[in-house]
């Protein structure tokens, strides 16, 4: 049988990092996967050069969902905004670095999705969904 959740994913997964909520937070945004019902709530606090000094999330979310948000905020601390505007889709799956359905690539973006809306707003997340669209 095979075995989508590497050893990686299960890591994260089982033992995710930065859960919990930030407060005060600098900024914040809560998204759901219409698909699969995980909910993820984003919070994250600034330092005094701009750069990501803490980001924790909570929500409701299956094994992929969890490690996503726990590696991309591993990947995020630390990095200005501009730096994170950077990131893509595509990075989000190559860090997960699994084969992945279509539903399941929806799983693995909920917290970039959310991440990109509490950072830059809506219009910036329906970017990445166009390149998505022109890459298939």
């Amino acid at each position: 049988m095979y075995n989508i959740y590497s050893e990686h994913i299960l890591n994260h997964g089982l033992n995710p990092r930065n859960q919990g909520v930030l407060n005060p937070a600098d900024a914040e945004y809560e998204g759901d996967n219409p698909l699969c019902g995980d909910h993820l709530h984003l919070t994250l606090q600034f330092d005094e050069n701009k750069r990501i000094a803490a980001v924790a999330w909570e929500g409701e979310n299956c094994t992929i969902s969890q490690a996503s948000a726990s590696m991309l905020g591993e990947r995020i601390i630390g990095k200005t905004l501009e730096e994170v505007r950077q990131i893509n889709t595509q990075d989000v799956f190559t860090m997960l670095d699994i084969p992945l359905s279509t539903n399941r690539a929806t799983c693995a973006l909920l917290s970039f999705k959310v991440l990109t809306v509490a950072l830059f707003g809506p219009d910036e997340w329906r970017k990445h969904e166009l390149e998505d669209e022109e890459r298939s």
